[in-house]
């Protein structure tokens, strides 16, 4: 789920609060060069007023025109298709031959959503269910796996963080990256068993521990949705939390200091039973060359390689601080060289 769409929800049920009534609209299929996929959310208040996207704004403004001067505000769910053809496709925005079909779910009332907005509050992942022939709706628990299903009849949405973050430290660097990361919707663990840290921490949307590095890493059971950074500059925590995070499934472990330090590090954690190939893949230094320097800067590097990785990107493929700084320094020599 993107960030954007809790916003639309919650926006969705202060609306309803406040008297008003919403219509949900959800994307459940495209084909061709659609301009958002399925999933994407619009909330539509009853006088016009809107949040979110299913396109660049032009089928946002048809809803708005249906809603205040065409079918009036929907009694029941349905189902409408944009861009069918050529000409309602050049209309809509929408590149030649996309189509694009939304579901439009009336709400009347905040309770209507209240359940949803609790499960994500407490950060849990769930299906929502919606019968768009009856409008009976049924929330349950579900798995990373899950995506949206439309089978004409039933749409099933999931909402809910679907990728975990655990950072080791709770420093500052930590508090620039989590932020990054709760935004880019990672369920962020924070660990930090130094009282003088953990004590300060107060980032919203973050879970913080206390406990051990190593035994938080087995606690959470890493699969190859979760991510672990180590960021403490400290061996005896860092090191503890990575030997356990690079036996595992994990698709992105990584690790604050210099390149001579992560080579250091690596050689310990060969010593601790970690293989010499799980050992090559941690990423260390953290992040991609961007010349970056203070923790603002160091946070927007690690969290643009963690997108990377998450997206599928081959790690030979990005240029990781490491790989930059040597290529940086044959350059400088080589120009060196030609000088003399």
């Amino acid at each position: 789920m993107e960030s954007l769409d809790l916003e639309v929800l919650q926006r969705a049920h202060q609306w309803l609060e406040n008297g008003h009534r919403v219509m949900l609209a959800t994307v459940v299929r495209t084909w061709g060069s659609s301009p958002r996929p399925p999933g994407s959310l619009l909330a539509l208040r009853d006088d016009g007023h809107a949040l979110g996207s299913v396109s660049g704004g032009c089928i946002e403004d048809d809803l708005i025109d249906r809603l205040l001067n065409k079918d009036g505000f929907p009694l029941q769910p349905q189902l409408v298709s944009y861009g069918v053809g050529a000409e309602q496709a050049r209309r809509f925005g929408l590149p030649c031959g996309g189509t694009m079909e939304l579901v439009l779910e009336p709400l009347a009332a905040a309770n209507e959503l209240t359940d949803l907005l609790n499960a994500l509050k407490a950060g849990k992942l769930v299906q929502r269910s919606l019968n768009i022939k009856t409008g009976e709706r049924k929330l349950e628990p579900t798995h990373p796996e899950q995506g949206l299903v439309f089978d004409g009849t039933t749409l099933i949405s999931v909402f809910g963080p679907r990728y975990r973050l655990l950072l080791i430290g709770a420093g500052q660097l930590s508090q620039q990256l989590a932020r990054m990361a709760v935004a880019l919707d990672f369920a962020v663990t924070v660990c930090d068993p130094r009282e003088e840290y953990a004590d300060e921490w107060n980032e919203p949307g973050t879970t913080l521990t206390r406990e051990m590095p190593d035994d938080v890493v087995l606690a959470m059971k890493p699969d190859a949705r979760m991510a672990v950074i180590a960021l403490t500059h400290d061996p005896k925590l860092d090191d503890l939390a990575l030997m356990e995070a690079l036996q595992s499934p994990a698709f992105y472990v990584a690790a604050l200091g210099s390149r001579r330090n992560n080579e250091t590090r690596r050689a310990r954690l060969l010593e601790f039973g970690v293989s010499e190939e799980q050992a090559a893949t941690l990423r260390g230094p953290a992040g991609i060359y961007i010349g970056s320097r203070t923790p603002a800067e160091i946070a927007v590097s690690i969290a643009a390689e963690l997108v990377a990785m998450k997206n599928g990107v081959a790690g030979d493929k990005v240029l990781n601080v490491a790989q930059a700084k040597a290529a940086l320094e044959v350059a400088a020599d080589t120009l060196s060289a030609c000088a003399k």
